[in-house]
């Protein structure tokens, strides 16, 4: 069997098998069944810190997936050295049940937080128990959002996502969120409340997270962070109504602008929308166009190439495949749009959104898919 060009990523959905010729000599009659039987994974590796690991689900036969897991071994040793940079680690929960409608609730002295211009998340993610088959079966969005003040219209809104695995409890993700740095300095209350948490009829997993900040040599940093559009709508064909324009004057003390957003697809339409179909996103400032297409989803290998990324390799599921703008078992990248040449100080400005499937407004005839998004407008100043 052969392929050519794009014929290649298309996987068969035909069942296929080889019979032995003595087979059809025989005068009864013959019958042929198909099944999907895994098979006991007797594989263990030893990591570059020479402890042993196991290595997850092998979901066929392939040497592919001991380099999957040589992969994740580089993305940890690369990881590590991040972690090594000096910075000023805030602890705000370590090793908490993550489980239910609450989830897990932190509250947070502010005054370690301020006077920095750069903030990461780091997000470890286990598990119960002491092997991956304690792990929860399914995939889920994992949302971190937090409130400094009660009356802000920013209190409660999301600033970190990721996805959680097919049972596996190796993960650990560094997330760069600088630009809504103001939304945890610029307050008047002693503390701020972090919230995470995920699908309420999830199993339990073992979330910890850490605020890495640091100080810079910039010129600027965020000041000022506005909300956008959140969070979200169903992608059929009034999706872009739910999304009105945006209008702002920046004062001319601004020095820089940007757009950040975490855009994520799910659920399963006849075009496979949102989680396997690709779309694309657009904002519109004053007229000037920025897209982002996730080209990867719904391709066989789209998330399995991405493990130097993140993704941890051989999950007990369906992780190989690209999704609409994440990867299960790692952190959702967000998307900066630096607009500051777009946008006019002192002057009325003007930001729309909108997303589309196939080049146009999404269309589903049954079972619509849902677009997530979080997103912000920050100034920067000197």
């Amino acid at each position: 069997m052969n392929c050519q060009d794009n014929e290649c990523t298309v996987p068969l959905s035909i069942p296929a098998c080889m019979i032995e010729n003595f087979n059809f000599d025989a005068k009864s009659h013959l019958n042929v069944t198909f099944q999907n039987t895994p098979s006991p994974s007797f594989f263990a590796a030893i990591d570059p810190q020479g402890a042993l690991q196991e290595v997850g689900w092998f979901l066929y036969p392939s040497m592919s997936f001991i380099n999957w897991q040589t992969q994740w071994f580089q993305y940890k040793r690369n990881l590590t050295q991040q972690l090594q940079k000096p910075a000023h680690i805030v602890s705000v929960f370590q090793e908490q049940v993550m489980q239910g409608q609450t989830g897990v609730v932190v509250n947070i002295s502010t005054a370690e937080l301020k006077g920095f211009q750069h903030l990461e998340l780091d997000m470890s993610l286990s598990c119960p128990g002491e092997r991956d088959t304690t792990c929860g079966h399914w995939d889920h969005g994992i949302s971190l959002f937090v409130c400094c003040n009660p009356n802000s219209t920013l209190c409660g809104m999301e600033i970190g996502r990721w996805i959680s695995p097919f049972r596996r409890r190796v993960g650990r993700w560094i997330t760069d969120i600088s630009p809504l740095l103001p939304m945890i300095q610029n307050n008047q209350s002693d503390t701020c409340s972090f919230t995470m948490k995920t699908a309420p009829w999830a199993m339990p997993w073992i979330p910890s997270l850490n605020l890495r900040l640091y100080k810079t040599s910039e010129s600027t940093a965020p000041s000022e962070t506005f909300v956008l559009y959140q969070p979200g709508a169903t992608f059929d064909k009034h999706y872009n109504s739910h999304f009105k324009p945006f209008n702002f004057i920046p004062p001319a003390d601004v020095k820089k602008v940007v757009i950040f957003a975490v855009i994520t697809g799910h659920g399963s339409d006849e075009n496979g929308c949102g989680e396997f179909c690709v779309t694309s996103h657009h904002f519109s400032v004053n007229g000037h166009i920025n897209n982002i297409t996730f080209s990867e989803a719904g391709t066989p290998l789209g998330c399995a190439n991405q493990v130097l990324t993140g993704v941890e390799p051989n999950e007990h599921g369906t992780w190989l495949y690209g999704r609409n703008g994440w990867c299960d078992g790692r952190n959702v990248f967000p998307w900066v749009i630096d607009i500051t040449q777009q946008v006019s100080l002192n002057k009325h400005n003007q930001i729309t959104y909108f997303g589309w499937f196939n080049g146009m407004d999404p269309n589903p005839k049954q079972n619509p898919g849902m677009i997530s998004i979080y997103s912000y407008l920050v100034y920067y100043r000197t």
